[in-house]
């Protein structure tokens, strides 16, 4: 039997070391949430929250095969946890994302001199109530605020900038998780306004709110163009790491 941990605290020695702000998130029940097999003495643990899956202890084919819902990205801890993903979805898609390393030492004077070259008929405005609903209705802009399940959740918890033309939403920054010291950024932009230098003046004024909050602005690369987005914005890479995209329809074993 797959188990919803109350008490996260059993599983913190299973993700010790794991530089991972969503797991932080789950730990902390901030947002998402903590699995196991077994509740009292969890010798593995899944940490679960938006569509990402991060899996620590012993490899659990258990825990691998109670997948949640829909498209899940999961996240092995070491290989031996990846080869029993690979193990229970033979056709899962594996595939390469880029950490960022933490705790980065922003040059304020350079983020805003980014937001100021925000072009002229660009309009830069902080997620309210009604943009919020904005975001939901667009599939480019959902993962601003879904993780947050709620209007009320995301207007207390989560930070997000957009870039409005003509009253729609061209780009965007905003938190897709939340842990209690910061937030992880989630960054789009329009396709057909793309290299006019939105995504880097959007994501300079959230990490600027960030630290005017006090809130650290973490970042986690899909490919290499947002790796290069984030080192333009004061980040540095810190290394590779293998996931594994799993559909409800992928099929195990």
């Amino acid at each position: 039997m797959v188990y919803e941990l109350t008490d996260t605290a059993k599983a913190a020695t299973l993700f010790e070391g794991w530089e991972e702000t969503l797991i932080w998130g789950c730990l902390q029940k901030v947002m998402g949430k903590i699995y196991v097999t077994d509740s009292e003495t969890p010798r593995s643990a899944m940490a679960f929250v938006g569509c990402f899956a991060f899996y620590a202890g012993v490899p659990d084919k258990e825990l691998v095969l109670n997948k949640p819902a829909g498209f899940v990205i999961m996240t092995p801890q070491n290989e031996a946890w990846g080869a029993c993903i690979e193990e229970c979805f033979p056709k899962a898609e594996k595939e390469t994302r880029y950490a960022i390393k933490k705790g980065t030492k922003f040059d304020k004077d350079r983020l805003k001199s980014f937001v100021d070259k925000l072009p002229e008929g660009y309009e830069l405005k902080a997620i309210d109530g009604e943009l919020y609903d904005q975001c939901l209705a667009d599939p480019m802009t959902t993962d601003f605020v879904s993780c947050f399940g709620s209007k009320e959740k995301f207007l207390g918890l989560g930070r997000g900038m957009v870039i409005l033309k003509e009253g729609r939403i061209v780009a965007g920054a905003s938190s897709y998780t939340r842990y209690q010291e910061g937030i992880e950024l989630e960054v789009d932009t329009a396709e057909d306004e793309r290299r006019n230098g939105l995504a880097t003046a959007v994501c300079a004024a959230l990490i600027l709110r960030s630290l005017d909050e006090g809130l650290y602005p973490s970042w986690d690369a899909q490919n290499m163009m947002s790796v290069r987005l984030a080192e333009k914005l004061g980040y540095e890479f810190d290394c590779e790491y293998t996931v594994y995209e799993v559909s409800d329809d992928t099929g195990y074993e």
